[in-house]
């Protein structure tokens, strides 16, 4: 017999929603074996899609954390219905691709943001190329961020990065605390550009690259794409899509 996919964080709140939508569910005699129910904050749904990232499935965020951006909003009374009615929308993933100071290569997954960061008291000294192109030749900075439409509004937004439409077809770079050139705001580009960051001096100015929340250390040269072939079907609520989100958030940047 089918039955509905419940994936839950383990803290009591995630615990006690879980609780209560089995109940409902089986009450309403619903199952949707093709919808997986996510239940916890971003960084669980992050953890999640991550793990089922060959998955043709549907996932639905039920927020039990703090903000929950991508997550919708738990309504006992109204859960079967934001089921049926909900909208989906696709995304795919960054891939960041990592050579560490010991020539050894890491592949990980960003659905939010790449981030570079010093590792040190120095500050990080660093080369972007953008294809064949050079963005910056030395970008002295505590790293940089390269950041999703889905992911501008996080990490991103907070280092004064733009926020970028879900539908825009574009990838941010920000710098963070940038030193030198003091005045560089960071640049938008295409989501099938090649993204290159080197470290310029590993040895004394030693970085760590984060997809998301996995953390590659002593990185000494980082690629970062937009993985294409992978999708992730999200679904909201109606009149609570990812995009209204999104709109939302720059419109209050626009009036703060």
């Amino acid at each position: 017999m089918k039955k509905n996919q419940i994936i839950s964080d383990t803290n009591q709140k995630s615990l006690k929603i879980k609780s209560q939508l089995i109940k409902i569910l089986i009450k309403n005699k619903f199952i949707k074996s093709n919808i997986t129910i996510v239940i916890g904050g971003d960084g669980f749904m992050l953890q999640t899609l991550k793990r089922n990232k060959n998955s043709k499935k549907f996932f639905y965020g039920i927020n039990s954390g703090n903000y929950g951006f991508l997550m919708n909003k738990f309504s006992s009374k109204n859960i079967i219905r934001n089921l049926l009615k909900a909208n989906m929308i696709s995304i795919s993933p960054l891939e960041m691709i990592v050579r560490n100071n010991k020539n050894q290569l890491r592949k990980s997954l960003a659905i939010n943001e790449v981030s570079i960061l010093r590792q040190s008291r120095q500050a990080a000294s660093l080369s972007i190329n953008h294809g064949s192109k050079k963005i910056i030749k030395k970008l002295v900075s505590d790293g940089v961020l390269v950041s999703t439409p889905a992911g501008s509004t996080a990490y991103n937004l907070s280092v004064h990065g733009p926020i970028l439409s879900l539908n825009s077809k574009k990838l941010s770079i920000s710098p963070i605390s940038a030193f030198r050139p003091r005045r560089w705001k960071g640049k938008i580009v295409s989501d099938k550009s090649k993204i290159t960051i080197n470290n310029l001096n590993p040895k004394k100015r030693p970085i760590s690259a984060v997809a998301d929340n996995i953390e590659v250390r002593n990185a000494k040269n980082i690629i970062v794409k937009t993985n294409q072939k992978i999708k992730f079907n999200l679904l909201y609520d109606k009149n609570k899509s990812l995009q209204k989100k999104i709109k939302i958030e720059q419109l209050r940047r626009e009036t703060s």
